[in-house]
């Protein structure tokens, strides 16, 4: 261990000596630096600045006290039991375990060292090993080794400390608060990561930020658009304002390759996978889950592979992201994994398993949280050879209760989707036919909100028919749903609702032959563009379903991804590089299908819309709006006339301009050619050649012969 040993035999030998560690100089040591876990800053300057500052450089190795003092007999046997305790924290390096000996007695001085792969590692085993209590005699007292330096540099006489005036730091929702009601979106093309306002009006982007090399990987904006998050080997940053995007935290995690956010953005959730030595055995997995405002280590998870893998009644199924899933709303209450048999629900007050265990249940498959209240779907698959038919339970959490369960025969799959109110449940079940040689498709619809959750069953009128895309509505009660076969499948739209509300289902249309194969409402709802993507070559129709009726059809060639604006004015489709290397970029277009600019990048990777919270209106007041949204339209008619009028007026100043470029050519040719006309009649001996009465047209015709061919005919008298 290099330097680092040196460095503990010293604090051993003194301590062994029965030396005061306060009269050790360990300013007279020389330490190595220690390693930056942050964010390292593209700018050499900024990072000069920002340059984490570690006392001595040893915040991997703690101090543990009052461990047992023992003979050399029972070294060995404490020294295990001390292994067994710190292994469950982190990697203990090789000979990272160190309790010294006094020589004289041959027993342990009651205190040991232990060194850790990282700092992040000893300071989670200090946090939660201080106070361990391995017997009446022993309560554990745990110190970071950097901590003794710490304390011998307390000064012996008391200063005040420094108050620093208070400097206000940018409000992170002003970006909300644009005077033209803009949207911003961030894109990654190349090395650049650059945010824009959406101005729509003036039918360009507006840049906000740019910056090179700002991720190694991608970005992610957090759910209601406070952050935005960057990924480095290091680990995780985040960065908030309407233009500074200042860096608000960072978040130690080595390697880490995927990132999640809770809902209400106060946990951000960290991945990483690193190959084992043998490769017999299983990637080692790390999870932590970081409080985005302090940055502090909540709770981290490590295993194998296997350990984070989804049970069901296959067996295991692989590892999918994200691992932990969180309950819907703002609170962040609750969050859970999917594991073999069961499912493992935490609460975030002590980011423990609620009632210290996990939910106990046979072969389950899926599961998902309601995205509003705290209800979790579960899906079980048949078991024993269809002896238990499968089913689709609602449990309410945290008291594990079962609101409603539906039993489900012939399943070969089952899907599920919620509705964005929590109103409703979609469950897609795939049944097996008689012969068990083919499958049909029929949907199960629970009515979350309703008296005892009534559920609807829905079959297509040819239930042969193969199930494409599904999706709910937002905020609505209709939902659509692409069904038949390629290359010109169905599109057919339901509602939960009918004209007299008599709780049943009702289908509204149903559109013939539409080279669709993806689905994407406006987060308004009201509207929705059947999309043809991949083999489709990008075709669009935007549809009204208030009205039923298409708004317009486009083609944006070889489009891989559309995203709707989070207020469903603008929608956006794009062509990134990872699918195709040639016309990348994007194109904007408003809600009912016309195309307002086209933005072309090469190599660009990523588009998102930077979210917005929900609203702070009231249903009542956001309906009271929409009814009179003609008297508080007026405001935004002018200005988009004078938006209007101002485009239209630079459009005649650049006609203007280029009219009078023109004029200013064709007056200076007329120049050079009237300098030259005596040069030019003394090579024709005088002639005024440049004079048209002087010239006299003939027309002259030319004969061709084109084909000659001969051709023999016989008559026969009769």
């Amino acid at each position: 261990m290099g330097d680092v040993m040196t460095m503990r035999d010293v604090e051993a030998r003194a301590a062994v000596a029965g030396i005061d560690l306060s009269n050790l100089d360990l300013d007279s040591i020389q330490l190595p630096p220690g390693e930056d876990f942050g964010i390292i800053s593209d700018d050499e300057d900024v990072y000069q600045e920002e340059q984490l500052d570690f006392d001595t450089g040893f915040g991997n190795i703690i101090v543990v006290d009052h461990i047992p003092i023992v003979t050399r007999e029972k070294f060995e046997k404490l020294e295990g039991v001390i292994r067994k305790i710190y292994n469950q924290m982190g990697v203990i390096k090789e000979d990272g375990l160190w309790m010294p000996v006094d020589p004289e007695t041959e027993k342990t001085l009651g205190y040991c060292f232990i060194e850790f792969n990282t700092p992040q590692e000893a300071e989670q085993a200090k946090e939660k090993t201080n106070g361990y209590k391995l017997d009446r005699s022993h309560i554990f007292v745990v110190s970071m080794f950097d901590d003794f330096d710490r304390f011998m540099r307390v000064p012996d006489k008391w200063a005040p400390p420094e108050i620093k005036p208070y400097a206000p730091g940018e409000n992170l929702q002003r970006w909300l608060t644009d005077e033209k009601a803009r949207d911003q979106f961030v894109i990654r093309a190349g090395s650049d990561t650059e945010v824009f306002w959406n101005d729509a009006r003036q039918l360009k982007p507006d840049l906000v930020y740019k910056r090179a090399f700002w991720t190694e990987s991608f970005v992610q904006w957090s759910p209601l658009g406070t952050y935005l998050a960057t990924v480095h080997r290091q680990g995780a940053a985040v960065w908030g304002g309407a233009s500074s995007f200042d860096r608000l935290m960072r978040y130690a995690h080595p390697q880490v390759k995927l990132i999640d956010f809770s809902p209400g953005e106060k946990y951000l959730v960290t991945y990483s996978s690193h190959e084992p030595s043998n490769p017999r055995d299983a990637n080692r997995i790390v999870i932590n889950i970081f409080d985005v405002r302090s940055g502090k280590v909540m709770r981290d998870f490590k295993g194998s592979a296997d350990d984070f893998a989804i049970g069901g009644a296959g067996g295991v199924t692989g590892v999918s992201w994200p691992i932990f899933r969180w309950s819907g709303g703002k609170e962040d209450k609750y969050f859970a994994k999917l594991g073999k048999n069961m499912i493992s629900v935490y609460e975030t007050e002590t980011f423990s398993l609620i009632d210290k265990k996990s939910l106990k249940v046979e072969s389950v498959m899926d599961f998902s949280w309601s995205p509003t209240d705290p209800i979790l779907a579960l899906f079980v698959p048949e078991l024993g050879s269809g002896n238990q038919p499968a089913r689709v339970s609602l449990l309410q959490i945290p008291c594990k209760e079962e609101l409603r369960q539906k039993n489900l025969f012939s399943v070969s799959d089952c899907k599920m989707y919620w509705q964005s109110n929590g109103d409703y449940l979609a469950v897609k079940v795939d049944r097996y036919t008689k012969t068990k040689k083919s499958t049909y498709t029929g949907f199960e619809l629970f009515r979350i909100k309703e008296r005892d959750i009534p559920i609807e069953v829905l079959e297509l009128d040819n239930k042969n028919d193969k199930i494409i895309a599904f999706a709910w509505e937002p905020k609505g009660h209709r939902f659509a749903i692409i069904h038949g076969d390629s290359p010109r499948p169905d599109v057919s739209f339901y509602s939960m609702k009918t004209a007299h509300n008599s709780g049943r289902v009702s289908k509204l249309d149903t559109l013939k032959g539409k080279q669709a194969n993806a689905l994407f409402w406006s987060p308004a709802g009201h509207y929705i563009i059947l999309a043809g993507l991949k083999g489709f070559n990008g075709q669009l129709e935007f549809y009204n379903v208030d009205e039923l009726e298409t708004m317009a059809t486009a083609e944006h060639f070889m489009a891989t991804d559309i995203e709707w604006d989070p207020t469903g004015r603008y929608v956006v489709t794009s062509v990134t590089s990872v699918h195709h290397e040639m016309e990348n970029g994007f194109n904007v277009w408003s809600f009912n299908g016309k195309l307002l600019y086209r933005i072309l990048k090469d190599h660009f990777f990523q588009f998102l819309w930077r979210p917005r919270p929900p609203s702070f209106l009231s249903p009542e007041k956001e309906e009271e709006i929409a009814k009179n949204l003609k008297k508080y339209s007026k405001k935004y008619e002018a200005e988009d006339q004078d938006v209007s009028l101002q485009l239209s007026e630079q459009d005649r100043e650049k006609r203007r301009a280029m009219k009078d470029e023109w004029e200013k050519w064709i007056s200076e040719w007329k120049r050079l050619h009237e300098e030259g006309k005596l040069e030019r009649q003394k090579l024709r001996d005088g002639e005024a050649s440049d004079e048209e009465e002087e010239y006299e047209a003939k027309e002259v015709e030319v004969e061709e012969v084109v084909d000659v061919s001969e051709e023999v005919s016989f008559e026969y008298a009769s």
